[in-house]
């Protein structure tokens, strides 16, 4: 049971998480989940696979409601907590399904079920008729699910995926503005209707009350708040969710992960992501710098 439950274990992080947007929350799905799993009898499951994601998904969706009474509380925009991967690629093949980050906001305007049955179908394949089985509904009603889930997030983010060395390319030179207080640059980059979201949770001075839109704003606010110096700065450009980031580290503590959603050319930034919350940051770790040879 141990060693089947393990051989799943990483397919269910990948779908709890991407339901849920929290490590933490998707770590408790995944103990509860054990302990349904661990009181049954093996010879009464003929397909593991199926039954472990059914018991995933379900108790994913039973933390649906509390998740969304805290973040009814939660003071200032809410992002999901962000998955950065190691340097040495060793997260790439774990958790190599995580969506975007910027997806992932779309899919929190999404109803529970809606979200469950695009990750699902869109993102693991998973047929109409398996999701079924898993919700306890109608193939048919499931095909409703997916077709207004889908619709929901084309008209919000269409699926044009912009090369990575070109976004890679637009984060370097974006940071570099950004931190150089390059107003000129800035103003360059940026998209007339770009919209800077900010997460600290109330515990950071990056994060602010609510998002921040249009190029003139974002620009200056972001020069203004590079103005000063930071003591110990140190920026990596890692893989956070997939796409290329730059992670802040401020006297070797992590300070913000930041993504830059590029326009469907790859021209400009049209949505500029950072997540400060020191309790998203907290599994974030430091790569050490090359010394000299």
């Amino acid at each position: 049971m141990t060693d089947v439950f393990g051989g799943h274990r990483e397919l269910l992080f990948s779908i709890v998480y991407n339901m849920l947007g929290s490590v933490s929350d998707t770590e408790d799905v995944l103990q509860d989940t054990w302990l349904a799993w661990s009181s049954r009898d093996p010879d009464e499951i003929g397909n593991p696979r199926a039954y472990l994601v059914r018991i995933a998904v379900n108790q994913a969706l039973a933390h649906q409601s509390a998740l969304r009474r805290r973040r009814e509380t939660y003071v200032g925009p809410w992002l999901p907590e962000p998955l950065v991967h190691d340097a040495d690629g060793a997260e790439d093949v774990v958790r190599g399904e995580s969506v975007s980050l910027a997806l992932l906001v779309v899919l929190e305007t999404l109803t529970p079920l809606e979200r469950a049955v695009f990750i699902l179908h869109e993102v693991f394949a998973f047929q109409h008729t398996e999701i079924a089985g898993m919700l306890g509904r109608s193939p048919a009603a499931v095909r409703q699910l997916a077709h207004r889930a889908r619709e929901h997030v084309q008209a919000r983010r269409p699926r044009n995926r912009v090369d990575a060395h070109v976004q890679q390319e637009v984060t370097e030179r974006f940071v570099a503005a950004a931190f150089g207080g390059d107003l000129d640059a800035l103003m360059e980059l940026l998209a007339p209707e770009v919209t800077l979201w900010a997460d600290g949770g109330g515990k950071s001075v990056v994060g602010g009350p609510r998002p921040v839109r249009g190029r003139d704003k974002v620009a200056r606010l972001l020069v203004a708040r590079t103005a000063q110096p930071m003591e110990g700065l140190d920026i990596q450009y890692r893989e956070t969710n997939g796409d290329p980031s730059a992670v802040v580290f401020v006297e070797n503590a992590p300070f913000a992960v930041m993504v830059v959603d590029l326009t469907s050319d790859g021209s400009q930034v049209r949505d500029i992501y950072t997540v400060a919350n020191p309790d998203k940051l907290s599994r974030v770790r430091r790569e050490p710098r090359p010394g000299p040879s």
